[in-house]
């Protein structure tokens, strides 16, 4: 009888942890994969990174950044979003076609390698810039989105760790930036008071937020394939994303289409292949909340490889089933949900504060009246303009009134 029941003791627990999701890479400090049984190849130049098989060396991937500002001059630019600790930059190349009607167009936002050791996604991001700008003209999906869509592609975010041992190489990257922090467990923590204090590499990305009108962003890991959508704080149980819905909706587009092309992937933590991201874990700090919760940004957590730094010679494959995945996802800003941001009637005026001029997410049809703020008038607006022209004004606090709303402005 007692080896009965020892028998049924160890069937239950032998169950139980099969009931259980696979581990959150980004919940432990989990052990550096044994890169060094890898083919990791790295490019030496721009021509080498051609064939999509390789990882580039730093000075490569600053090169290829500044090659595609170039040649597309009419299509792009780069933005330094700040430095890392040890002086590399943090780039982004955003996107944006000439507009002749200045109709909003909404921004959109990609970055990868918040962890330095998370690599797949790093050369993800650079290939679907590549994509991206060659297809204009050729492709009517990618044109019609770029003439619609404002997009900022951060292809690596933590430069100190994927590089730790030196710029040619990431081989023997590491999940921390210089000063040994987690990146994704920096960030104010949005639901309780944090202390922490913030590393560069997230001042930066703080500031650059703040600076723009992200709508809709995501951020590549890897180590799992699975899409974690907000909160991460809290279970689903705890405090439900009030967009949960439309994350299922969007999370379960992205992997079907996936698995259309290759249906082995997004299988290892759910077999829906998505989770709201306290249920598979709950941490704190991570740059998804944040975002979510300060910038009236939906973003999601987008773990694309099973293996943080995969063979180099897979590269092509991931490519070949997350490609059109990607693309659609930037499309989703187009059908933001109704109780987030610009898909209401809320008038939203950036940046703020301003050096010069200020935009509108969409036109009012009233005048748009300036006021100091002693109330004085000192500018009126035509109405169905989405651009103000505040150059002239010396820097201080102004009030924006129409419709009824006010709204403060202030001229740096």
């Amino acid at each position: 009888m007692k080896r009965i029941c020892l028998l049924l003791a160890i069937l239950t627990v032998t169950l139980s942890a099969h009931a259980q999701h696979k581990p959150r890479p980004d919940a432990f400090p989990p052990l550096p994969e044994a890169v060094e049984t890898k083919a990791v190849t790295m490019a030496t130049s721009v021509e080498e990174m051609l064939s999509w098989d390789r990882y580039p060396t730093y000075s490569v991937y600053l090169q290829m950044m500044e090659k595609w500002a170039t040649d597309f001059p009419q299509l792009c630019h780069i933005d330094t979003i700040g430095t890392s600790v040890k002086g590399r930059l943090i780039l982004s190349l955003f996107i944006e076609t000439p507009s002749t009607n200045n109709l909003y167009r909404p921004e959109f936002f990609y970055s990868s390698t918040i962890h330095g050791d998370e690599v797949t996604g790093f050369v993800m991001l650079l290939r679907l810039i590549d994509t991206l700008l060659n297809g204009y003209g050729n492709n009517p999906q990618y044109t019609n989105l770029l003439n619609r869509t404002r997009i900022s592609i951060n292809p690596l975010a933590n430069p100190d760790g994927t590089y730790y041992l030196g710029d040619n190489t990431v081989q023997g990257s590491v999940r921390y930036n210089a000063h040994h922090v987690d990146l994704n467990r920096n960030y104010p923590n949005p639901f309780v008071s944090s202390k922490a204090t913030i590393e560069p590499e997230n001042e930066a990305m703080i500031n650059y937020f703040d600076h723009h009108l992200f709508r809709l962003s995501a951020n590549l890991h890897g180590g799992s394939e699975v899409m974690n959508y907000p909160w991460d704080s809290f279970t689903s149980l705890q405090n439900p994303h009030p967009c949960a819905d439309w994350w299922i909706d969007v999370c379960k587009r992205f992997v079907d289409t996936c698995r259309t092309y290759n249906n082995s992937h997004f299988r290892d933590v759910t077999s829906s292949g998505y989770i709201a991201g306290g249920d598979w874990y709950v941490i704190h700090g991570g740059r998804q909340d944040y975002f979510n919760y300060h910038n009236n940004c939906l973003e999601l957590t987008m773990e694309v490889s099973t293996t943080k730094t995969l063979s180099s010679n897979r590269l092509p494959e991931y490519w070949n089933f997350l490609q059109h995945s990607l693309v659609n996802y930037i499309e989703e800003i187009h059908s933001l949900p109704e109780n987030n941001g610009i898909a209401n009637s809320k008038v939203i005026f950036y940046p703020n504060p301003t050096v010069g001029f200020i935009h509108l997410t969409h036109p009012v049809f009233s005048p748009i009246e300036l006021f100091g703020v002693d109330g004085h008038p000192l500018m009126q607006f035509p109405s169905g303009i989405v651009t103000l022209d505040l150059n002239n004004l010396p820097a201080g606090i102004y009030l924006l009134r129409y419709d009824g709303n006010t709204t403060k402005i202030l001229k740096q």
